[in-house]
């Protein structure tokens, strides 16, 4: 194993016990994947809390979801298609994180995206976030629902599931998870605060023009 994959391992196991730890996710809820090479992907192991991963529990499928390699007794996330699906069609994506953060959680099962623009972070950085269709999880139908958005988002509301993020590296795709949570759990609060309000159009369009110089 080199250096790249050692790293790559804990840094997938470090990001697990961030999502547990912050309430992300809960149990065995969740799934981390990165990108190893151009066909190969480090992706979490089925039936394993994420907030006690070890490296050598980590799998490696190939773009098809075929195991190349695991410990005894690990396989793949049953999530792993949608994982594989951005891999695929986004060959500059390299991380992907699912996970189930309450507030962005209690609006997928609304059936609400998180559209409304309200703080510069957001805009510049995440944007507004859509909301999938339903789908089964572990079938094709999560993928499909993720067409849409493939090349244009980073972050997606799954309806009445949770949340996916992806990024250009597995940091940025977990950064993305949580900046996903955070925009969810403001907008909770204006709505408490009865004080909900986005920023005039002609901001907005300032702070999209940022976006170039933020690397976005």
């Amino acid at each position: 194993m080199d250096h790249l994959e050692q790293e790559l391992r804990l840094q997938i196991c470090d990001i697990g016990r961030n999502l547990f730890n912050k309430d992300f996710i809960a149990a065995n809820d969740g799934n981390i994947s990165a990108r190893l090479s151009e066909n190969v992907i480090l992706t979490t192991p089925r039936a394993v809390s994420k907030g006690y991963l070890k490296p050598h529990m980590l799998v490696k499928v190939d773009l098809q979801g075929e195991v190349l390699e695991a410990a005894e007794g690990y396989s793949p996330s049953t999530e792993a298609k949608m994982h594989l699906r951005i891999y695929r069609e986004l060959p500059e994506m390299n991380g992907v994180v699912h996970a189930h953060p309450p507030y962005a959680t209690a609006f997928a099962i609304k059936g609400e995206a998180l559209d409304k623009m309200m703080m510069p972070e957001s805009v510049i950085m995440i944007g507004d976030i859509p909301l999938a269709e339903y789908g089964t999880p572990s079938t094709e139908e999560i993928p499909d629902s993720l067409m849409p958005f493939l090349g244009k988002k980073t972050a997606v509301l799954l309806e009445n599931h949770g949340a996916l993020t992806w990024g250009t590296d597995v940091m940025e795709a977990y950064l993305n998870m949580e900046r996903l949570e955070y925009t969810a759990k403001l907008t909770f609060i204006t709505r408490m605060l009865k004080g909900e309000r986005e920023l005039p159009q002609h901001r907005i369009d300032e702070l999209v023009a940022l976006r170039s110089f933020y690397g976005k």
